[in-house]
């Protein structure tokens, strides 16, 4: 479910900026694959949250009049978690993989040094919404060029915790934890407000960003509507959460980076040669990232700002 990544989201950083005071933020307004998406991150002065270097809110759309038709295209150096709410879609990878997701489930990618996919709403079911997350994972130096892999998990582990419902995508929490690769420390979970207040024990070492899907949320006593967020630094022990019934949030984090990273298009990478490479070799059809078996257009990469 992921798109390409405009030229305002080239980013060339040595991690996260610093700052101890609570970072309030709106999503921009976007499209991806046919389907009206929210972009939490990255934006303009926050680039990263732990390894998290992108956040889609996407939909809600009814798949009739908005189907997401994603053909395919390559990633490097990132894992792609998609998460959804409601509506179904069918992934396709060069690493022979189809797999339907539905709702409450988890597709995670690891592109590694290659891999392509493509992804669209099915037909059987255009006539519904469709409506969920897809984040990016920066991978780590010890597996961002290793070998592509790809996880579907049926069902998450969910607990409730201090008055709130939460589903575990990745990481741990309250004791539980997910099965969902993470190649390293972080947190992803989908947290059901459920009309009163909450509170979720946070990893002080970690820093973290709410986002907030669905309804009105209150995150430390700020109040965001759909696509607003709230980045916190490290240090913070736990995070109170209050809203409307309707209220659901997305809680992502993880040690704040200090490394430099290079993203474009739909590549994570150190340096603006390995883009360059990537791109190359995704335009001459290499083996690097394979064929993907469907019926929707391949999608040309655009070329990047220093070109």
């Amino acid at each position: 479910m992921s798109g390409p990544v405009a030229s305002d989201d080239t980013i060339e950083s040595d991690g996260s900026p610093p700052g101890d005071e609570p970072e309030v933020a709106e999503a921009r307004e976007g499209e991806v694959g046919g389907l009206p998406i929210l972009r939490a991150l990255p934006r303009r002065g926050r680039r990263t949250v732990g390894p998290w270097c992108f956040v889609d809110v996407l939909g809600p759309a009814f798949a009739s009049e908005h189907p997401m038709l994603v053909g395919p295209h390559p990633h490097t150096g990132l894992a792609t978690v998609t998460w959804l709410v409601e509506g179904e879609v069918v992934h396709r990878d060069s690493l022979g993989v189809e797999q339907l997701i539905r709702p409450g489930q988890v597709n995670l990618m690891t592109a590694g040094r290659g891999v392509a996919h493509a992804e669209e709403s099915p037909s059987a079911v255009r006539s519904g919404r469709l409506f969920g997350v897809q984040l990016w994972f920066a991978l780590p130096d010890e597996t961002r060029t290793g070998p592509a892999d790809f996880e579907h998990h049926g069902e998450l582990p969910r607990v409730t915790t201090g008055g709130l419902e939460v589903a575990l995508l990745v990481g741990s929490l309250d004791g539980v934890t997910s099965p969902v690769r993470a190649d390293a420390p972080a947190i992803g979970a989908e947290i059901t407000v459920g009309g009163g207040t909450g509170v979720v024990e946070l990893d002080p070492t970690f820093e973290h960003l709410v986002v907030v899907l669905d309804g009105g949320v209150g995150v430390e006593g700020v109040d965001l509507s759909k696509g607003g967020s709230v980045r916190l630094a490290p240090g913070r022990h736990e995070l109170v959460l209050s809203g409307a019934p309707s209220g659901r949030a997305l809680l992502l984090g993880g040690v704040v980076r200090t490394d430099p990273i290079v993203m474009w298009w739909n590549f994570v990478a150190r340096t603006r040669d390995e883009i360059d490479e990537a791109m190359a070799e995704w335009a001459a059809r290499g083996e690097r990232f394979g064929d993907v078996t469907t019926s929707l257009a391949r999608i040309d990469a655009p070329p990047p700002p220093w070109r």
